[in-house]
């Protein structure tokens, strides 16, 4: 055995006896607040604690705390007595250890894989944290308590549900016999102030000033748009900033699966799928909705995403006067989205001609902003496309602005830059149409912007 073998026995043989003491005390206090917590169940009338409000309610809790520990002469420290307070209050009053993560504002996205198993994303990152529940058993209380927030429900027979928080956080549960290893959880977080073109540009460097104007433009002027994109590429945030351009005269009507939308303007209608019943009765579908919201009034209507065979519907309305409405879809590429959108026209069961069809999405949808997440967690406005109209059987579009990567540097970063195609679109002569002027040395292709 080596010198620095024989060395580092003792060390890790110390490591090695003050993890098993550290997993000792976790055990110990776990137990501990489990305790005091059904105490708690036990001496509250919890119909009476509803109707207090939430300061005075926490306040109780602490007092009911210290009172317990007093009497049951707990040796606690004023350290473990703050992390008992606080966590029982988390357990009563919000989503128990859910609610360390959802302060962080760091935090964008938290996966639960298991009970004992969390991820969270931080700054486009994933990492474990060390939160983590009691049980299985602890996971679905809180489970439960989420979805029947927003009258959803989850068992056995219906393993699957989307639900939100009061905070418009989204939240996916899956839970046995779907899931092999136990319930699971994802929460994809949004910023409580939400985010500006501003921030976009001189912050996160998403995107140009030029792309920016370009974009603000299109939306003062009703030009229908479409957002496309990966899962966490930024397609809500960016469908939000664009919607604050729209003036406030106009009266908008949003769809969505789950409502994640923070518009600003005080003329907004909000609409909300909803799932069949336990008796697979009452769902109403975004198709419906989007038929529906015709009778509305609308000027604009605004699809969170769209997925199924609502795109006929959603094509109809930009077809028919409801001009600058706008929408997100899952695809890799502008010309991916395009396919996908033909696709979902199929659903609708119409027996729609592929070159008709084709007909609707170019007379229908003028602009394709694709975003993209990279390796490294930043988020871009990859391209900016026109569709400027059919060829024989084919979409012809034409690319505006590009991000062209370049390589990669030695921390992992991608170094790349944005660049004009040298293409003016035609949706210019719109623009000037309602006031808004882009100059001619926003579409030169020499001026390379980082």
């Amino acid at each position: 055995m080596s010198l620095r073998e024989k060395l580092s026995m003792p060390a890790a043989a110390d490591a090695g006896k003050a993890g098993a003491q550290q997993a000792i005390l976790r055990d110990a206090y776990k137990q501990l607040k489990e305790q005091m917590h059904l105490k708690l169940l036990d001496r509250f009338d919890l119909t009476v604690l509803e109707t207090l409000p939430a300061d005075r309610l926490r306040q109780e809790i602490a007092t009911a705390i210290d009172g317990m520990l007093l009497d049951e002469d707990t040796p606690v420290s004023g350290i473990e007595r703050r992390m008992l307070v606080r966590d029982i209050q988390h357990e009563m009053l919000g989503f128990g250890p859910l609610e360390l993560l959802m302060a962080d504002p760091a935090v964008s996205d938290i996966l639960v894989n298991a009970w004992d198993k969390i991820y969270v994303e931080r700054h486009g990152k994933l990492e474990l944290s060390d939160v983590t529940f009691t049980d299985d058993r602890h996971l679905m209380r809180i489970i439960d308590k989420i979805v029947s927030l927003v009258g959803r429900r989850i068992d056995e027979s219906s393993p699957m549900v989307d639900a939100r928080l009061p905070d418009g956080s989204r939240v996916n549960a899956v839970i046995p016999p779907v899931a092999l290893d136990g319930p699971m959880m994802s929460i994809r977080r949004f910023a409580h102030i939400p985010l500006k073109m501003t921030n976009l540009v001189d912050e996160l460097h998403s995107l140009t000033p030029d792309m920016a104007d370009m974009l603000e433009g299109l939306s003062r002027a009703k030009v229908n748009m479409m957002i496309s994109g990966g899962t966490g590429a930024g397609k809500t945030t960016l469908l939000n900033i664009l919607s604050g351009y729209i003036p406030e005269v106009e009266r908008l009507v949003t769809i969505e699966d789950a409502a994640e939308l923070q518009l600003q303007q005080p003329h907004v209608v909000r609409l909300e799928t909803r799932p069949p019943n336990i008796e697979g009765k009452g769902e109403v579908t975004a198709r419906a909705l989007v038929k529906n919201a015709l009778r509305m009034r609308p000027d604009r209507i605004i699809i969170g995403e769209v997925r199924g065979a609502e795109a006929v519907d959603m094509l109809q309305a930009m077809n028919t006067g409801h001009e600058g409405s706008l929408t997100t879809i899952h695809a890799n590429t502008p010309r991916d989205a395009l396919s996908r959108l033909e696709n979902m026209i199929g659903m609708a069961n119409l027996n729609l001609p592929h070159k008709a069809a084709r007909q609707q999405i170019a007379s229908a949808i003028t602009v394709v902003i694709q975003a993209l997440r990279l390796p490294d967690g930043r988020r871009k406005v990859t391209s900016i496309q026109e569709i400027t109209g059919m060829e024989g059987d084919v979409i012809t579009m034409q690319e505006i602005f590009a991000y062209h990567q370049t390589g990669v540097d030695c921390d992992g970063r991608i170094i790349g830059h944005f660049q004009a195609t040298g293409v003016r679109p035609r949706v210019a002569e719109r623009l000037r149409a309602f006031g808004i002027h882009l100059p001619d040395h926003m579409f030169d292709p020499s001026r390379r912007l980082a």
